[in-house]
């Protein structure tokens, strides 16, 4: 089971994801907040698998508490939950080291789909959201792939192969099954990946997978 907090200053928002979590057998909402410093002090107490976070909360936003939470309990997945899309917002959302996006006016099945992908490991963004950062790493294409070809230089074959698999938005147990390999190898692989690039996600990662041109754009 996968254990869920859920933090939205609108009760009638935190009752609709609520609602559509329920029809998930494998996810429960272990814990609820209005504000992202009740959030933080509900994941120490509960310690969830994933977070869901409002970006705009009172007290603490979204934006702090995934900081913050990535500092006092690093475990938990977050995910950003909100109706902004911004540039701002999702260049702020990654560099507090969330694993995924989401636009509220989504489809309910993305929620879950985020929630189960962020847990197996794996980086989420919405499709909206996807499309903007990719439009991001298009802007000076030439320039940034050259940097980014150069960064992903010091990684070894089969690290290349495990960045453009978590670009592609597969869990580590999906990139071992596709590598032939036991997922804590891939786990190591990852972390050492991340470490070498100096990255703080895997969302980072799929970033800098895109610019360096080992996702092929639709």
């Amino acid at each position: 089971m996968i254990k869920v907090l859920l933090a939205d200053d609108e009760t009638m928002v935190r009752a609709g994801v609520r609602a559509i979590l329920a029809a998930a057998p494998d996810i429960e909402v272990v814990a609820e907040a209005g504000d992202g410093r009740e959030a933080l002090e509900l994941a120490r107490a509960h310690r969830p698998d994933v977070a869901l976070l409002d970006i705009r909360m009172p007290v603490l936003d979204g934006l702090g508490a995934a900081t913050e939470l990535r500092r006092a309990v690093p475990e938990v997945a977050v995910v950003m939950l909100t109706t902004f899309s911004e540039d701002a917002y999702i260049t702020e959302a990654l560099d507090s080291g969330v694993s995924g996006f989401l636009l509220k006016s989504g489809d309910p099945y993305e929620l879950m789909a985020a929630i189960r992908a962020v847990h197996g490991g794996a980086a989420f963004l919405s499709p909206q959201i996807a499309h903007r950062v990719i439009r991001q790493v298009s802007g000076g294409r030439m320039s940034r792939q050259s940097a980014a070809r150069e960064r992903i230089a010091v990684l070894s074959p089969r690290e290349r192969e495990v960045l453009a698999l978590v670009a592609a938005g597969l869990s580590n147990g999906e990139i071992g099954e596709r590598l032939f390999l036991v997922e804590g190898t891939v786990k190591a692989y990852v972390s050492a990946m991340l470490t070498r690039l100096d990255l703080r996600n895997r969302v980072q990662a799929a970033v800098l997978a895109h610019e360096a041109g080992l996702v092929p754009e639709d």
